[in-house]
């Protein structure tokens, strides 16, 4: 496992033996923060960070690299920028970014397998400066890709732009998977339904839960000031999900293709505003 700088924030299960979340596990039943103004210039800072390492990893990803070196990077990245890359030691997680390739959901764990032509991979981006986390992915073509490829990420785009479109002001939490759902199943997709966007901050996840599929129970009412995570997993065939054994990597039971991205959102006035966008 890689080592931050010593003179690096961190949060509290970076240098736990099992990496414990105690200050996530405790504010499990906590309401939905309300962030202040100096807060959310800090998450306008860690955010843009982030962005900035994806982009960096996003710029190797091509036929021949490994996701080992992809990580090496990004561990780097966040090193010259004083970050801590939230998911290094995160519940024993051993890397410091998440890979997903091909029938890989979430949390795959980067590896020496090189990336082939066709491929398709997500690159899942956390990082932690001066107390708070940011958190955005997105899935980059490999080569060459097939067009049932080129149409499952192009949907899977579109399923987050017009989620995000939703955040206001009085928004049901629960109505975000209504609208993921219903673009997904247009286009032959389905909406993977085991994993959820999340609230964000000083805790790595908190409330809200954000869940991507239809007639979900997902509790709250958007509110200025919330921050939190839409990241939906969008699949080729059906959304049930198996786990390796290494109790991380997350793949499609059919074995077709899946693919993601997410953005961290601020909740306004008026709509919201996308922390980690684009620079």
């Amino acid at each position: 496992m890689r080592k931050a700088l010593p003179e690096i924030g961190r949060p509290d299960y970076a240098d736990h033996a099992e990496g414990y979340p105690k200050s996530e596990v405790d504010a499990r039943h906590s309401v939905i923060t309300i962030h202040t103004e100096d807060e959310i210039a800090t998450m306008r800072t860690v955010c843009r960070l982030g962005r900035e390492v994806l982009d960096i990893a996003g710029r190797m990803i091509k036929p021949g690299v490994t996701t080992e070196e992809i990580d090496i990077a990004v561990h780097e990245a966040c090193m010259e920028r004083q970050c801590y890359p939230s998911p290094l030691n995160y519940r024993g997680f051993p890397k410091s970014c998440c890979t997903s390739v091909n029938e890989v959901i979430c949390h795959g764990i980067p590896d020496s397998r090189p990336l082939e032509d066709g491929d398709i991979c997500n690159v899942d981006i956390t990082v932690y400066f001066q107390g708070f986390h940011g958190d955005l992915n997105e899935t980059f073509f490999v080569g060459n890709v097939d067009e049932e490829s080129k149409k499952l990420v192009k949907v899977t785009y579109e399923c987050l732009e017009k989620a995000i479109a939703k955040v206001k002001p009085g928004e049901l939490y629960r109505n975000i998977g209504n609208v993921i759902t219903k673009h997904a199943n247009a286009n032959g997709f389905s909406v993977v339904k085991s994993y959820c966007g999340h609230g964000i901050g000083r805790l790595f996840h908190t409330n809200p839960n954000v869940p991507h599929y239809a007639k979900n129970k997902a509790i709250g009412v958007m509110k200025p000031g919330h921050i939190f995570t839409i990241e939906p997993m969008i699949n080729v065939g059906r959304w049930q999900d198996i786990l390796w054994p290494d109790d991380w990597t997350s793949v499609t039971r059919d074995g077709k293709r899946s693919a993601q991205f997410e953005q961290t959102l601020l909740v306004t006035e008026t709509g919201c505003e996308i922390l980690t966008g684009r620079i």
